[in-house]
């Protein structure tokens, strides 16, 4: 080898080291740069969980805030409305008896005008059934007593009756009172003799 291929070789080889070199930076660089990016990767998807939950808790903080006020609206809604049903709810039933008096007030007229009691009677009769008619409209039904076993739950014994035998024995002798219940619900008891 003479002297210029020798330092044609040594050229090549600096030349060589100097890539390596540059292709060695050029690596490290990359590596630093890879590693910037996981970092900051890595804080964003640190910031992403914390952003989402804190964006979660606003929406629940709004959800709650909506349902309470729904919730407040719904509230005074009833409360208004049973406030109306306790005010006016005798309304249908006093509509209901309305007529009635009107026909009481013809009968009084009329029974000024007559002599005849039987015709002041059966107007009293009439407007009884026709009382009765819209009570039981509106759910009242009177109770039986006629031959019925005592039952402390409709009945109530006001008087005990000795000495009527004993098929009456523990049955309704008289009823003192009528009872009536509205809807299955007792609303005045029947007062009754019952046998001993």
């Amino acid at each position: 080898m003479n002297e210029e291929e020798m330092k044609n070789q040594e050229e090549e080889n600096i030349l060589d080291q100097q890539e390596e070199q540059e292709v060695d930076n050029a690596e490290t660089t990359a590596d630093a740069e890879d590693s910037e990016v996981t970092d900051n990767t890595e804080e964003a998807e640190e910031k992403d969980p914390l952003e989402k939950a804190q964006e979660e808790i606003e929406q629940l903080k709004t959800q709650i805030l909506y349902k309470t006020a729904e919730f407040d609206n719904y509230r005074k809604r009833t409360l208004k409305e049973k406030a109306e049903l306790i005010l006016n709810g005798g309304e249908k039933a006093v509509s209901a008896i309305l007529p009635i008096i009107d026909d009481m007030e013809r009968a009084i007229e009329n029974g000024a005008k007559t002599e005849d009691i039987a015709v002041v009677r059966e107007g009293m009769e009439l407007i009884y059934h026709k009382m009765m008619k819209a009570l039981e409209g509106l759910g009242v039904k009177e109770i039986e007593t006629q031959d019925a076993d005592f039952n402390t739950d409709v009945h109530e014994a006001v008087a005990m009756v000795p000495g009527m035998g004993d098929d009456k024995k523990g049955k309704v002798i008289d009823c003192l009172q009528k009872g009536y219940q509205l809807n299955d619900k007792v609303i005045r008891h029947a007062k009754v003799a019952v046998g001993q």
